[in-house]
């Protein structure tokens, strides 16, 4: 559990493991409730929200009488099928949480599917099944019919159907059962009202065969990975992960499936992740295409084209929903208590307006690869991205809100700089490997000016370091990425200097404590915002990645960099899953699983296991 925060009956966000279909997900704590779930999609209101506020927001818990047993949860392996195992000493019983896919999955509807079943002995189980419709905004009507039960709200209609005996219990409905060895009872969630619940009742042998097909699916699909190198359970878990953070539909990838979990304990740092930024093309390109998942690659650049053919004359979004369209304004929901009491919950994202001119670099840089290790891309591509080229070329002195998304003033951030650098540096490359029509002398002119400007105003010859903006000298974790993107050699005596800097401890001056790394010093003046936070995990992948490259010159950093990584291993959650930060108790912090932590891994993997393997 979270032991920084009173979680008033709720559970740990890393006390969670994580389903879905490719649309959704649902998160199911390690008792067996599920206590997030949006449906019909990640970015739809939630009909399961007790993950920020277990009084109001709705759940749906399978578990023993009385609790108190022994519990363990696990996936099974090679898949996104989640088991919850019960030890007690009358029997032992399992919980099987999976959403249908594959050939099992039914062609007239989608469903969450929760089978419980005895192996040994006997157990008496409980289920109670309360949703709060469009985070429990919505009043539903609530519904007990021949298979299972109905719950009616204006915009959205639910079937818990199953063969147990419901009761009625306010807005949810409850049943109690005892299970003998081999038998089972199913419960499935699907869309639907009052009528036709018992035309979907689950067998034992049905629900079985459903559950081998979406084992087969996800075996399936994990067979693609070519990654054979050290920490292969860790990279294919990450890679899992970030499948179930793919909508299927437009190939669009979440930055996380959840919202507004804390980034510090109680505070307000709570932001709404459901949604798909640009920023993460670059290395979800790059990490899908290094282990062999071209076809997830090449969807999400498909996806990110479709997206630049629509865009103006002016600045590109940063963010869009799923299918494209523009991020809802940010709206503050305080009848929620927040996660451990963190409010406000936040849903919308007001980050979405603001200008970030890192993601220019981070668009180009998965173009290049793309064009590189799988397609070429078209000319009418090829025009698009010209115009945003021509943009950054006119716009990138200006100052921005940054990778890190402040809610202060805007600065001359490093980072953006550099990716500006990034966005030309790469348009240049693809129009002489592809010969396309571009202005190279502009564009050449305008990255050796952006390169001089950094490492003139960008370097601080005092702290020995790059700084996080001009004339502000604190450190940025983002700037480990110089080497990363090729800006400057990883021996570079200036990034020697700034990578021994950031690895030393915040009293030191520092970013780093024990190999886990801030991305900054949260500070109000900065970013706008009250509070600290957590070592954000991304930024301690970054670090082994880069302290892997320059080993090139530092033999001494190789081995420190694997010790960084496996003991970045050890703040993984039992099943191998990251949030977005690691808190000062080493519980998780903010939005839960967090897909740019997963990608950071598999490139840290990937490099640092080929390094090694160069000098073993």
């Amino acid at each position: 559990m979270n032991r920084n925060v009173d979680l008033k009956g709720g559970v740990a966000i890393e006390d969670h493991g994580v389903i879905g279909d490719l649309r959704t997900v649902a998160l199911v704590g390690h008792e067996g409730t599920i206590d997030w779930l949006c449906y019909p999609h990640f970015d739809s209101p939630s009909l399961f929200a007790a993950l920020v506020d277990p009084e109001k927001g709705g759940y749906w818990r399978v578990s023993p009488e009385p609790d108190g047993v022994l519990k363990r949860q696990f996936y099974w392996p090679d898949t996104n099928v989640l088991v919850t195992r019960f030890y007690t000493s009358d029997g032992v019983g399992e919980l099987i949480d999976l959403m249908p896919l594959g050939k099992g999955a039914r062609s007239e509807g989608r469903e969450v599917l929760r089978r419980v079943r005895v192996v040994r002995g006997h157990m008496a189980f409980r289920m109670e099944c309360f949703p709060a419709f469009n985070y429990a905004r919505d009043e539903h009507e609530t519904h007990v019919v021949s298979g299972g039960a109905a719950f009616v709200s204006k915009d959205l209609s639910m079937q818990l159907v199953t063969p147990a005996k419901l009761k009625q219990e306010g807005r949810g409905v409850v049943a109690n059962f005892t299970l003998q060895e081999s038998e089972s009872m199913v419960f499935t969630l699907r869309e639907g009202g009052v009528e036709g619940c018992h035309l979907h009742l689950h067998t034992h042998d049905s629900a079985e065969k459903l559950f081998r097909d979406t084992v087969d699916y996800w075996r399936h699909w994990l067979s693609k990975c070519k990654y054979t190198g050290r920490w292969r359970e860790m990279v294919q878990r990450s890679a899992l992960a970030l499948k179930l953070m793919t909508f299927e539909p437009s190939g669009a990838i979440v930055a996380a499936p959840t919202c507004s979990l804390p980034e510090s304990p109680g505070g307000t740092r709570n932001w709404d992740y459901r949604y798909c930024w640009l920023r993460d093309a670059a290395f979800t390109v790059y990490a899908f295409m290094r282990i062999g998942f071209d076809e997830e690659a090449a969807a999400f650049m498909r996806w990110v084209e479709a997206r630049c053919a629509e865009s103006g004359d002016g600045p590109l979004p940063l963010m869009f929903c799923l299918d494209g369209s523009p991020v809802p304004k940010e709206e503050e929901l305080l009848h929620l208590s927040g996660y451990g009491g963190a409010k406000p919950v936040r849903i919308g994202n007001l980050a979405a307006h603001q200008l970030q001119l890192d993601i220019y670099g981070e668009l180009m840089d998965s173009v290049y690869l793309s064009n590189k290790y799988a397609a070429p891309i078209s000319y009418d591509f090829w025009r698009h991205l010209r115009r945003l080229v021509d943009w950054v070329c006119e716009n990138w002195h200006m100052a921005d809100e940054g990778i890190w998304e402040i809610r202060g003033s805007r600065r001359h951030f490093v980072y953006s700089k550099l990716m500006c650098w990034v966005a030309v540096d790469r348009a240049i490359r693809l129009a002489d490997k592809r010969s396309l029509p571009a202005d190279r002398a502009k564009w050449l002119t305008v990255r050796d000016a952006i390169f001089e400007e950094i490492m003139e105003k960008g370097w601080c010859a005092e702290k020995g370091a790059f700084i996080q903006a001009y004339g502000h000298e604190a450190l940025d974790a983002a700037n480990l990425l110089m080497p990363l993107v090729f800006f400057l050699s990883p021996v570079d005596p200036r990034m020697l200097s700034t990578l021994d800097l950031i690895r030393k401890p915040p009293r030191e001056g520092g970013l780093t404590s024990d190999g886990l790394v801030f991305r900054y010093e949260a500070d109000e003046k900065l970013d706008g915002i009250e509070g600290s936070e957590g070592t954000f995990n991304l930024c301690s992948f970054w670090l082994v990645e880069a302290m892997t490259r320059a080993s090139a010159a530092r033999p001494d950093l190789l081995d420190e960099a694997r010790l960084i990584f496996e003991r970045m291993q050890g703040y993984a959650n039992h099943l191998g899953l990251y949030a977005e930060q690691t808190g000062m108790s080493g519980e998780a912090l903010g939005n839960f699983p967090q897909a740019l932590t997963h990608l950071s891994l598999i490139s840290a993997a990937y490099n640092l296991d080929r390094t090694l393997g160069r000098h073993d």
